[in-house]
């Protein structure tokens, strides 16, 4: 190996390490215990991950369905064995746990998941938790209305006013095609 090939190798590996320390500069900070533990406590109360509990389930269930349609005669065998290996993955679920509580270390002080963790256990953070995602809906529902209102409006306004500059400005009988795609 020659020199060049070994200093442009030594250079990318240099390089390499370099941008995965720049891109993890978090996984090089301690985090404390107590730290982790108000991270968990803010997941808790906010119910962060409950969304992912049913992911092994649901894939063992995909999985079921696909082995079975492809070997109906192997059923038993099939959900016995499947749900033998979805049982032996589950203790797993505390990977995904422990990451979540590092990226929220990451992410917020301890002082701060401890206020989010007292928060979303307080009746008004549960009731947020409730019927938070119903009224994003409603606001998004409203927001699409009202869009769509200012972009008709913006429409109008602006062709009344093109109109009567041409009018005024242009010695012609010009009609302006104002015809906007219909918003959706």
């Amino acid at each position: 190996m020659t020199l060049s090939t070994r200093l442009r190798r030594t250079l990318a590996a240099a390089t390499a390490l370099g941008f995965a320390a720049m891109a993890y500069p978090a996984a090089a900070q301690e985090i404390s215990d107590t730290h982790l533990r108000a991270a968990r406590a803010a997941i808790s109360a906010m119910r962060s991950t409950e969304g992912f509990d049913l992911i092994l389930p649901e894939a063992a269930i995909e999985l079921k369905n696909t082995l079975i349609s492809n070997n109906p005669d192997l059923v038993s065998v099939i959900n016995r064995t499947v749900d033998e290996q979805a049982i032996a993955l589950a203790p797993r679920r505390v990977d995904l746990e422990r990451e979540a509580a590092l990226t929220y270390a990451r992410n917020f002080s301890e002082e701060e998941l401890n206020q989010l963790a007292e928060f979303y256990s307080s009746p008004a953070g549960r009731k947020l938790l409730e019927v938070g995602p119903e009224m994003t809906q409603e606001v998004f529902r409203a927001a699409e209305i009202w869009q769509n209102g200012i972009a008709r409006d913006l429409s109008q306004g602006v062709g009344s006013a093109l109109q009567e500059q041409v009018d005024r400005d242009i010695d012609t009988d010009v009609e302006l095609n104002l015809d906007m795609p219909q918003q959706q």
